[in-house]
Order: structure tokens, then C-alpha cells, then sequence
């Protein structure tokens, strides 16, 4: 699987770099067809605390997975992003 990041605004670190890397990789072993993962990271630009988005598309056969969450920070944005992906994942594992 091919991992992309991209991010708007910002150029991330390499603890969040290896994160990314480590949280992502993992989804292979729920469905084993992800082509590629597409991260895109950005910070909103509003008032809240809760201002870092983390996108996460993964192309896989048929429809794109497209998970989309915003939080304090880019980590906890990403964890929640895998964990919703994982669930779409196993479920669509059973369909096919």
C-alpha cells in the first residue's frame, strides 16, 4: 500500500510522520485490496482548540473510503480516523 501525505499550512514532524506511518500500515492486515491511503492534514482556520483535521482516503475496488475528523491535535485526529476506517474495512470485508 502506497501512503501520501499531504498537509495544508503546516510541514509535520517526524514523530507525526512515523505515527502516521504505524497507525496506517496496520489497516492492511483488516482488508488486504488498499491500493493507497491519502492523508491530508490541516489546520482549520477558526477559534476553536479543536482545529486540526486529519483526512484519511483509501482507494480500495469499488468505492473510495473516506474518513474526515478534527480535534486538538493531529495524532488523536489520526487515531480516530484509523478506527473508523478499520470499522469500514471489516465491512466491507464481509460483503464481498
Amino acid at each position: 500500500m502506497k501512503i501520501t501525505v499531504q498537509s495544508i499550512g503546516l510541514t509535520p514532524h517526524e514523530p507525526l510522520e512515523s505515527h502516521i506511518e504505524k497507525k496506517v500500515s496496520k489497516l492492511d492486515t483488516f482488508y488486504d485490496k488498499i491500493v493507497e491511503c491519502k492523508i491530508f492534514l490541516k489546520v482549520e482556520n477558526n477559534s476553536d482548540k479543536a482545529n486540526k483535521t486529519a483526512e484519511v482516503i483509501l482507494a480500495v475496488p469499488g468505492d473510495d473510503i473516506v474518513v474526515k475528523k478534527t480535534t486538538t491535535s493531529f495524532e488523536e485526529s489520526l487515531d480516530l480516523c484509523v478506527d473508523t476506517a478499520k470499522k469500514l474495512l471489516i465491512k466491507k470485508k464481509e460483503m464481498a
